[in-house]
């Protein structure tokens, strides 16, 4: 069946070997197990049609934010993404280019500081994770602008 991280497929296997127990006619026991499979599946397509709607709804309050003309409305998320993007630059490009510089010039220079880069991964990530529901939405044909 896979890689169970839910434990779903687990209970189901519970489930089944109840089935077994309950049903002693190979055919309902059958039955019942299809009938089980079709109940998993349909609680599976309703959470994933209910995370799809709701990034759905977060793209149209983006659009809506985006087409603000005051600055603080619309800017935060460029601002913030630009932000991510120069302290990473900060800390993975300049940084260690600035150390070696100081450390080559004189063996004494302080190390520069490090900025905590989990974090502004975090942010980073979340916000390029829209841009992945969007890709999502275009691969299986929401929306085709």
């Amino acid at each position: 069946m896979g890689l169970d991280i839910t434990g779903l497929g687990s209970i189901a296997d519970l489930v089944n070997n109840v089935i077994d127990k309950i049903f002693p006619d190979k055919d309902e026991a059958e039955k019942a197990k299809v009938k089980l499979v079709e109940m998993q599946q349909a609680g599976q397509l309703a959470e994933l049609d209910a995370i799809l709607k709701l990034a759905l709804k977060q793209g149209d309050i983006n659009v809506e934010e985006a087409k603000n003309s005051k600055l603080f409305v619309s800017g935060w998320r460029p601002f913030i993404g630009w932000i991510c993007g120069i302290a990473l630059g900060y800390n993975y490009i300049f940084m260690p280019f600035f150390t070696y510089c100081a450390k080559w010039i004189s063996s004494g220079a302080p190390a520069m500081p490090t900025l905590d880069s989990g974090e502004l991964v975090t942010i980073l990530l979340g916000m390029l994770g829209l841009v992945g529901a969007r890709s999502f939405e275009k691969k299986i044909g929401v929306a085709n602008k």
